[in-house]
């Protein structure tokens, strides 16, 4: 990955102004898409699986009529007049006959009518209106909504106050408000701080801005083909927002230290992206992982949220590391620290291991009583956490919503009329096909729901057409998220089978409180298995990053303290109410998937700023081993970036409570309060205090472990290496191939190769026969050697194994090639040979073949010597620079032959009329005196092993 993207800097920085045309057509297309074509937003929650989806799947089959979209008018008269009789009960008719004239209104139910459920108030004064559309919420036109909401001035005309309700009207439009201004403000003024120059701060919030433009298009194109919330979008442009920004930071902030240390642009841009980028890719994945893994859970409108929410932080990703150093590259020395700046000051202090910073001022003060700060920390996380052990969980309801919306409006004059049950009404799906006598047995039924505790009224049950279906509607006496209508769910479910064995009609219970009921204890129960599955996760991906047990397990315990801690307080505000004025909040239930969205996001974002603190740390302690300096140095090295990082996730996150919706407030809040404390308590405190408590025992990880768990180069070691071994390459410069003291891996070990072979000769290598395969694979790049260096015209192995690929080519005779001939072999690599290496023509390189080797039989019906001979000729004409042959076990007489072979492949200029490029060919074997025959010609070296 390192070595990736360190190529990627490169090609940033030769060709920015194609990095920037390329981001530009993907705007172009994407936005156009998006903003152009895109789909109609959902407020709907639907959960497959559960008893009352599956009941409004079997209403829209069998009563359509009551399946579609559906919304309720509340008309409350004047004071001291009844709706039910004369000028206030033509009040109402008028209204009634007024809907019904709106073109894709199916049904009007009055409230006056015999199937009516509680419709009139008990004191007359308020009538609910039922208003069923011919569609669903989807088909829905806008131009049907105005007409229906115009149709409340007859009621208002008169002095009654009229609103409408239902999902139809829920506002879906989105848009940024002056508040996230106001959280941008302050990102670019934590940036300009942070950076000291104004071009440095502004680069991260383009970058980031053009992600978040791309992850909202994207997601309002998506819509066309599946239901996407509205919060689905206000969450990628939250989550969005943040890490864009942060990795911009991270990387900009690694780019500007390189420059202050007077390292030349084209040097430290790939540095840069590469070191930084590094970690930006690793915390990108860590989020995307928790994100995507939502998926698990099976919730639809869930799994929308979290895929968007990572398409976004790819985004920001892609922005960080390809479209952020096209710009650097644009700005030139504009970037460049200026003499006695501080921050060149600060970066020649860090790199001598002078650090008089308020981080390590912290560090320092931490590192005098650790076991101290580690007990204040997780004494006053367990006391904000108290709050969650009384957490509720429920959906929005209409009663969530901003005061003064149409939606809420209704919601309190249906509550202050009818009771607030009237919001949450049940509906009761009855299967009658297997009761010959439904109508008596459906109104012993009733009386016995009637009866059960909270219910308020139950309507009179209606059979469908078919005579297959009845449906009966069921008003509690309690809130649609209260503890009391849950119970009445779950009591008339259990009381189902009673029904199916004393009446044979089994019973369903959907409606939209129903439904938000089972997606909450759906949630609910998905809540453990997740949280383990992303703490199991950071654990594996830490240990493998940092090889170390206490690192991970100590990262993990710190998420789960600031995710209790942070949940703690989202139900001290928008559950108890403290402080729930200050924030426009409605104390209530928090939402259903809150807590496991927050897992999922601060699990990814408490990575991030584990990563950057630590990786600092390791990056000392592999080169010092002094355990205690590594917390200092590498504490005081991350602690400013982070710091800087953090607010600008706290102040994104928090521009979004005051003006936002009734879904993303607690969201907010909770990311808010959660990066709060685990970067501050957690990562800058809990973390050195425990790296300081257990000294050398925090890096220790088990053999067998360690040899189990891939390496992942977070610190960017690997670009050190390459860069040591390029610069051995360039000294080797003379050689096709050469290699230094070079040991191919388990299980082909041999003694230390050095390997020296020019251009134009046949060099031997005498080998152990197991070992032979395995050291064509390593000096060819396709094996990573277990130590040592092997170079093929400048391009360097283990680093740059992908580049010796290409020019260096193994020859094994396995059969592969049988069937073709010499000619069409060779004619085949010629054709796909790279341009600027191809030379020679198809007749010219099959000259080099002499007799007997015949050119149009098959390959598989040569000799063994001269089967080896065509591939090697085929991996010549294929432009490969350094070619090395598995002999196999040719005898003396057929090595003596191979080896004229090859003497005419590696230099093929002295075939007549050829003019191609010369190779080095190197043999190996298992004969001990194969190398000295080898090597007898003058054109020949022997090679010692």
């Amino acid at each position: 990955m390192t070595a990736f993207l360190y190529r990627l800097g490169k090609l940033s920085h030769g060709h920015p102004w194609r990095v920037l045309a390329a981001w530009f057509l993907i705007v172009l297309a994407v936005a156009g898409a998006g903003f152009g074509f895109g789909g109609k937003l959902s407020d709907g929650f639907t959960i497959p699986g559960t008893q009352s989806q599956n009941a409004l799947d079997r209403l829209d089959a069998v009563f359509p009529q009551a399946a579609g979209a559906s919304a309720q008018a509340v008309m409350v008269a004047p004071a001291g007049t009844r709706v039910d009789e004369g000028a206030a009960r033509t009040t109402v008719n008028d209204t009634i006959e007024a809907i019904e004239r709106i073109d894709g209104i199916e049904t009007v139910s009055s409230p006056f009518s015999e199937y009516a459920v509680d419709a009139v108030s008990a004191d007359h004064r308020a009538a609910i209106v039922s208003i069923q559309f011919s569609g669903t919420e989807a088909s829905v036109k806008t131009s049907t909504l105005d007409a229906l909401q115009r149709t409340a001035s007859i009621g208002k005309d008169a002095g009654w106050k009229v609103a409408f309700t239902g999902q139809v009207f829920q506002q879906t439009a989105f848009g940024p408000s002056i508040t996230e201004v106001f959280g941008l403000a302050f990102a670019a003024v934590v940036l300009i701080v942070t950076f000291g120059s104004l071009l440095a701060a502004g680069m991260p919030l383009i970058s980031a801005i053009i992600g978040v433009l791309l992850s909202v298009a994207g997601l309002m194109f998506t819509a066309n083909f599946t239901d996407v919330a509205s919060a689905s979008l206000t969450l990628a442009l939250m989550l969005g927002l943040a890490v864009g920004i942060d990795y911009g930071l991270f990387v900009i902030s690694k780019y500007r230290d390189q420059l202050a240390l007077d390292v030349p642009i084209a040097e430290a841009l790939p540095k840069a992206v590469a070191t930084a980028g590094t970690a930006v890719v690793f915390a990108g994945v860590t989020v995307i992982i928790a994100l995507v893994g939502l998926l698990i859970v099976g919730i639809p409108f869930l799994s929308v949220m979290g895929v968007g929410a990572a398409f976004a932080v790819f985004l920001g990703v892609c922005g960080s590391t390809t479209l952020l150093p096209a710009v650097l590259a644009l700005a030139g020395r504009r970037l460049v620290p200026k003499p006695g700046s501080r921050l060149r000051a600060r970066a020649t202090a860090a790199a001598e291991g002078r650090t008089h910073t308020l981080g390590s001022r912290w560090g320092a003060l931490i590192e005098k009583a650790p076991a101290l700060f580690l007990v204040l920390v997780v004494a006053a996380l367990g006391v904000l956490a108290i709050p969650a052990a009384s957490m509720r969980l429920a959906l929005p309801t209409n009663g969530t919503e901003a005061p003064g919306t149409g939606p809420r409006v209704a919601y309190d004059l249906t509550t202050a009329s009818f009771g607030e049950g009237r919001n949450g009404p049940l509906v009761l799906l009855i299967d009658v096909t297997q009761n010959n006598d439904f109508i008596t047995d459906l109104d012993r039924m009733k009386d016995r729901i009637a009866a059960l505790p909270d219910v308020k009224a139950v309507g009179k049950p209606t059979p469908n057409e078919t005579l297959d279906t009845a449906i009966m509607q069921v008003i509690p006496d309690s809130g649609p998220t209260s503890d009391s209508t849950i119970a009445l769910v779950h009591r008339i479910r259990d009381l189902s089978p009673t029904f199916e064995r004393e009446y044979r009609m089994p019973v369903s219970v959907t409606g939209s409180t129903a439904v938000q009921i089972d997606i909450s204890d759906r949630l609910g129960s998905a809540l453990v298995p997740f949280v383990l599955v992303v703490v199991g996760l950071s654990v594996i991906l830490l240990m493998a990053v940092f090889r170390s047990l206490v690192v991970p397990l100590k990262a993990a315990v710190g998420f789960l303290l600031s995710l209790s801690a942070s949940v703690g307080a989202t139900v001290a505000v928008f559950q108890w109410g403290w402080g729930a004025d200050l924030l426009h909040v409605e104390p209530g239930p928090l939402l259903s998937f809150l807590p496991i969205l927050g897992v999922a996001i601060l699990f990814g974002l408490s990575m991030d700023y584990e990563v950057f603190i630590v990786s600092g740390m390791r990056e000392t302690w592999a080169h010092t081993g002094d355990a205690r300096l590594a917390v200092r140095k590498g504490f005081a090295g991350g602690v400013r970036v982070v710091t800087a990082a953090a607010l600008i996730m706290i102040f994104v996150f928090a521009s979004f409570i005051p003006e936002g919706s009734g879904t993303i407030k607690p969201i907010a809040f909770t990311l808010a309060v959660g990066i709060l404390l685990d970067a501050f308590l957690i990562r800058m405190t809990l973390v050195p205090a425990v790296m300081f408590l257990f000294r050398r025992s925090a890096w220790y990880l088990p053999r067998w472990l360690d040899r189990l768990l891939p390496t992942v180069d977070i610190e960017g070691e690997g670009i050190v290496r390459h860069e040591e071994d390029v610069a051995w390459a360039q000294g080797e410069a003379r050689w096709a191939l050469s290699s230094t003291d070079l040991v191919p891996p388990p299980p082909f070990e041999t003694r230390p190769l050095t390997v020296h072979a020019e251009r134009g000769t046949t060099s031997a290598i005498a080998v152990p026969a197991a070992a032979r395969r395995g050291v064509v694979a390593t000096l060819t790049g396709h094996l990573e050697p277990a130590s040592g260096r092997v170079q093929v015209a400048g391009a360097v192995a283990p680093t740059g194994a992908r580049e010796l690929r290409q020019v260096a080519a193994p020859v094994i005779d396995d059969g592969s090639a049988a069937d073709a001939t010499p000619s069409a072999l060779v004619a085949e690599r010629l054709r796909f040979a790279p341009r600027r290496r191809r030379s020679g023509s198809l007749r010219t390189w099959l000259q080099v073949l002499p007799e007997p080797v015949v050119r149009e039989r098959p390959i598989g019906e040569l000799p063994p010597e001269e089967r080896l001979a065509v591939l090697a000729l085929a991996a010549a004409a294929g432009g490969a620079v350094a070619i090395v042959v598995d002999a196999g076990d040719l005898g003396p007489d057929a090595l003596d032959r191979l080896a004229a072979l090859l003497d005419l492949v590696a230099a093929p200029s002295s075939a007549a009329g050829h003019g191609g490029d010369r190779a080095a060919v190197i043999v190996t074997s298992p004969i001990d005196r194969a190398a000295t025959r080898l090597g007898a010609a003058p054109t020949r070296r022997e090679v010692s092993a």
